[in-house]
């Protein structure tokens, strides 16, 4: 039943009071505006009724005409739904709507005018059209009264429905040779407070003979029809008679002057057969009963016109489809949302009655929607599932209720449920790892890669920015070698790279988005720096002191391939950039040396002739392998001699000079370990062969060491790869003979001991 019944007067003025709804609800009034506290109505249906969100108070929003909404009705009621949201409650109202006395009876006539046989019986009856009052109850027709007169009397008989009407009654002869026309007033009241009443004039002609007037079968009539059935459908088939004959036996049957307008276009009365007959389109949600008055009346003079009711009860047709009302409650909707969230109301109406009227209510497939009953014809939309807006971001609910009919009808309505976004997703980056190849000497600012991420989310969830993780490379921070923009993702070498100081190095790129907490992911980029050929080659040794030409003696006894001395170079580069080749660019006598384009191992090519010069002067360019290819050069001086000081050459200097020293740490490096290695092994020589010497007790005779006293020693040493150092010692003698870089093979057969072919290190 409904949750409150109310029972307001009509025409009651705009803002009158009806009911206070807070109070009889029981709800706090001061949460209705909050709660958004209305009434839910159809679409176009007329809004009477208001509710004052601040205190509550339900008042007449617009005048009600009881006779307008509800017709002839008993009882007149208006349905309200009130909902209430925060949480969901739902009450259903019911407003009768009292009548009240705005009436007064009315005649279908000012005048009527009634001709009577003079031959008339005393006693004799004659049927007046009743009045009408729109009013119900108390305050329709109640009485009729009639003038005082000295021939009629009134009777006021009471239908089956308890309406009333009434009967003119011949108290006393009529003589119309006396008085033709007799004049009476009829007044027809109802009882309401205070009382209206309606008058109509009779005018009452004596007329002669013709003293029968028609009978109907029966007072009153009750057909059923379909609503639907189609024009000219035989409603009823009326039947009266009269006794007379002639024209005064002939009846004609028509509609009596209190048929409405809305009767005459429904039905069709046929004059001289009586068969009524469907002339418009039934509706039974409009009316389910019609009440037709008919009369008939004879042909001769002073018919009089007898009057029969037909009501007309409508059988319902399932003819209306459910009609289904929508009211969004909460969307979009979070994807967080627990199930049983309510999305949406749902009202669902069907004008038709009975099974027709009984509606059932579903949600399409494959939506994590369903619907749950609140009360009759109303259900709730809820969530059945947690929503992921990344998966689904809409759904589009389709709505279907069926009545019960047969045929039944259906109506189908579609929701549109957006899902809101929620930050449960972290970015991912497109890449595991990134791997950036910078080509060194790289402008600073300039873009050298560009990292990307995702994240499935939306709007302000999906906003990513970029930054780089701290840290340090070779202990400064890692901010002073690059930097990104936070919004691309764009990466930037803040200065300059050195492929020989850093060849690599790897820095972490955070990815976060602007959600609320948010979410991040890092990955990893690795930046290699690639070679450019921006260090040329750095001879080594030979050395020239002070400034001045390498010199370097060579005796004239040297046979072809001789191995006069090896011209080292070092190149900070890498790969094809640090690949070095050695060749003659200038030379007294190109047909007495050569260069190994590979070692730098510089031999002659013939026995020297007594007309080659003593001096030969040479330039060996050492090349790497860049595009474009660097270079250096380094000039010896050669003496040809015929025996060999005891002085060390020029190619035994390996200190760099200044401006090669300070070229790169690499070379720095090359070098002090190759002044460590031959230091030591130098120093281990020495003390060897000093110990074997004292064993010995050999002694060196001349200029070198014989065979029989001298000590030589063959030690691999820290040059190239098939050369050996040999020491010859003398124990009486402070001075030692050095040998470097004689080939380990066994002598030529005209080839003195190889021990008397040395070159002289040192000062």
């Amino acid at each position: 039943g409904p949750d409150c019944v109310l029972s307001p007067g009509q025409e009651l003025e705009h803002g009158a009071f009806v009911a206070n709804l807070g109070e009889d609800l029981g709800l706090d009034v001061s949460t209705l505006s909050a709660r958004r506290f209305r009434i839910v109505s159809r679409a176009g249906a007329r809004q009477h009724l208001e509710v004052n969100l601040e205190n509550g108070i339900l008042f007449v929003n617009e005048r009600i005409d009881r006779e307008e909404v509800c017709e002839a009705r008993g009882t007149c009621l208006l349905h309200l739904q009130l909902l209430v949201e925060s949480p969901l409650e739902l009450y259903r109202v019911e407003v009768e709507v009292l009548d009240i006395n705005d009436h007064a009876p009315t005649f279908p006539w000012q005048e009527y005018v009634l001709e009577v046989a003079e031959s008339a019986v005393l006693g004799a009856r004659f049927p007046l059209e009743s009045a009408q009052d729109p009013d119900v109850g108390t305050n329709s027709v109640h009485t009729y009264r009639l003038s005082p007169n000295g021939f009629f009397s009134l009777e006021v008989q009471t239908r089956s429905d308890t309406s009333k009407f009434a009967e003119l009654v011949l108290e006393r002869a009529l003589d119309r040779e006396q008085q033709r026309v007799h004049r009476v007033l009829l007044t027809a009241l109802d009882g309401g407070v205070p009382e209206r009443s309606g008058t109509a004039h009779i005018l009452v002609t004596v007329l002669d003979a013709n003293d029968n007037v028609p009978a109907f079968d029966q007072p009153s009539y009750g057909v059923s029809l379909p609503e639907d059935a189609p024009a000219g459908t035989l409603v009823i088939q009326l039947n009266a008679t009269d006794l007379d004959e002639g024209p005064n036996g002939e009846i004609e049957y028509s509609f009596s002057g209190h048929a409405p307008p809305h009767v005459r276009e429904l039905f069709h009365i046929e004059p001289r057969s009586g068969q009524v007959l469907l002339k418009g389109s039934l509706d039974y949600e409009r009316a389910s009963l019609h009440e037709l008055y008919v009369q008939a009346k004879d042909r001769g003079p002073s018919a009089v016109a007898v009057h029969c009711r037909v009501l007309v009860h409508l059988l319902d047709v399932n003819d209306n489809a459910p009609e289904v009302t929508l009211t969004s409650v909460s969307t979009p909707v979070l994807e967080d949302a627990p199930p049983g969230t309510v999305i949406a109301v749902i009202s669902v109406l069907d004008r038709d009655s009975g099974d027709n009227g009984r509606v059932s209510c579903e949600v399409g497939p494959d939506v994590p929607f369903e619907l749950r009953s609140s009360f009759r014809n109303y259900y709730t939309l809820v969530t059945t599932q947690a929503l992921d807006r990344e998966v689904v971001p809409e759904y589009n609910v389709s709505i279907t209720a069926r009545d019960m009919g047969s045929p039944a009808l259906l109506t189908r309505s579609t929701l549109t449920v957006p899902v809101s976004d929620v930050n449960d997703n972290a970015p991912h980056f497109l890449q595991p790892s990134y791997s950036v190849y910078v080509m060194e000497n790289n402008a600073p600012g300039a873009s050298i890669c560009s990292v990307s991420a995702l994240d499935p989310d939306c709007q302000q969830n999906a906003y990513l920015s970029y930054s780089i993780a701290d840290g340090h490379i070779h202990g400064m921070p890692v901010g002073t070698y690059v930097s990104i923009n936070s919004d691309s993702g764009h990466m930037y070498a803040l200065r300059s790279l050195d492929y020989e100081q850093i060849r690599s190095f790897q820095i972490e790129v955070q990815a976060q988005d602007a959600g609320f907490p948010p979410l991040s992911a890092n990955v990893t980029v690795h930046i290699f720096v690639l070679d450019q050929n921006d260090n040329a080659p750095v001879i080594v040794s030979p050395m020239p002191r002070n400034g001045s030409v390498a010199t370097e003696l060579v005796p004239r006894s040297a046979r072809p391939g001789y191995l006069v001395g090896t011209v080292s170079a070092v190149d900070a580069d890498a790969g094809l950039n640090s690949r070095l080749s050695y060749q003659l660019l200038q030379a007294t006598d190109f047909t007495l040396f050569s260069v190994a384009p590979d070692t730098g191992e510089l031999r002659t090519l013939r026995s020297f002739l007594e007309q080659d010069a003593t001096q030969q002067r040479l330039v060996v360019q050492v090349r790497d392998g860049g595009q474009p290819a660097l270079s250096a050069t380094v000039s010896l001086l050669l003496s040809v001699v015929e025996t060999m000081p005891q002085t060390l050459s020029d190619f035994s200097e390996f200190s760099l000079p200044p401006e090669a020293s300070s070229s790169s740490p690499l070379t720095l490096y090359l070098l002090v370990s190759l002044g460590s290695i031959s230091f030591t092994f130098l120093l281990a020589i020495l003390i060897l062969t000093a110990i074997r010497c004292r064993r010995e007790q050999r002694s060196c005779q001349g200029d070198g060491c014989s065979p029989p006293s001298a000590t030589c020693l063959d030690v691999p040493g820290g040059g190239p790869p098939g050369y050996c150092y040999k020491v010859c010692l003398g124990p009486e003698s402070a001075q030692s003979d050095f040998m470097f870089l004689k080939p380990c093979s066994p002598p030529r057969n005209n080839e003195k001991d190889p021990g008397k072919l040395r070159t002289d290190f040192g000062n």
